[in-house]
């Protein structure tokens, strides 16, 4: 299975959704978007593709969002992807894209409904949550 995550290593929930791809037994292709950013087609076809609107993918949180005036109602979609070329810290993330779909893995464990390989073990996310248990089976979900 071919798996593409966008990631942030800096994120907490990038780094257990990547987890949760290797608990997979799946080594994903990494893009580090921050340093290596989509391009339009790819970035609007991520949010597309994940049945999102651009301000559904667009980040916040420690972002220049409100700097930028990005929180303008006239500001339309054409001009908050140009934002989000312009600086890839306004991306949401992880986007993740498999062969059954595209998510933004927000929770980490949305990650699962798109991976078509089970989980191999027990996984907790960073903070001690239990999201799979010791039979590999998912717990709340």
């Amino acid at each position: 299975m071919t798996v593409t995550i966008y990631h942030n290593p800096a994120c907490g929930t990038s780094r257990n959704t990547l987890g949760l791809i290797r608990n997979a037994g799946i080594e994903p292709a990494v893009i580090e978007y921050l340093k290596t950013p989509p391009d339009r087609a790819t970035l609007t076809g991520l949010i597309k593709d994940a049945g999102l609107s651009v301000r559904d993918a667009i980040r916040q949180k420690g972002t220049p969002y409100l700097e930028l005036g990005l929180d303008k109602t006239d500001v339309g979609d054409d001009e908050l992807i140009g934002a989000m070329l312009a600086h890839p810290i306004l991306i949401n993330r992880p986007f993740v894209v498999t062969p059954v779909g595209v998510r933004l893995c927000r929770p980490s464990e949305v990650v699962l409904d798109i991976l078509d390989a089970p989980q191999q073990g027990p996984f907790s996310k960073e903070d001690g949550e239990v999201v799979i248990d010791e039979k590999g089976n998912r717990i709340n979900g």
